[in-house]
């Protein structure tokens, strides 16, 4: 062992945060995924491989979530009804109403799930926050 220096204490703290960054970075999602829903929103979980993303490290989109509503505006297709009368003849209805949403994400759904950089938590400090999309589906 003669002439090879033992590491001082500095020295091998720093490579033993080095080390265990590269663990944590090798651990961190670093391109869109495929999850699965854990537990429905509001208190939404989605696992992609084996970590599990709570509520407060994603985003989600509005529609989405229950007791979503949107304001629609428009009017119905012409169609013609009833037994030949005039009065049945082809007609629309207008349509000027709020729609509420009761669909939401359910277990075992599959969501997309992209990391987003540089967002930061409640708290308003810098995490690892994520990108839930929509419900999706395999063609």
């Amino acid at each position: 062992m003669a002439g090879k220096q033992i590491p001082t204490l500095g020295q091998s703290m720093e490579k033993m945060v080095n080390a265990m960054h590269g663990i944590a970075q090798n651990e961190r999602l670093a391109r869109p995924k495929i999850g699965r829903v854990l537990t429905p929103p509001p208190a939404l979980t989605v696992q992609v491989d084996d970590i599990v993303i709570e509520r407060g490290e994603m985003y989600i989109f509005s529609y989405s979530l229950p007791g979503y509503t949107r304001h629609m505006v428009g009017e119905t297709s012409f169609r013609g009804g009833g037994a030949g009368y005039a009065e049945y003849q082809s007609h629309n209805h207008p349509i000027d109403n709020d729609e509420t949403w009761t669909d939401t994400l359910v277990p075992g759904d599959l969501v997309g799930v992209i990391p987003l950089e540089g967002v930061t938590d409640a708290a308003g400090d810098q995490s690892q926050m994520f990108l839930i999309t929509g419900r999706l589906t395999r063609l």
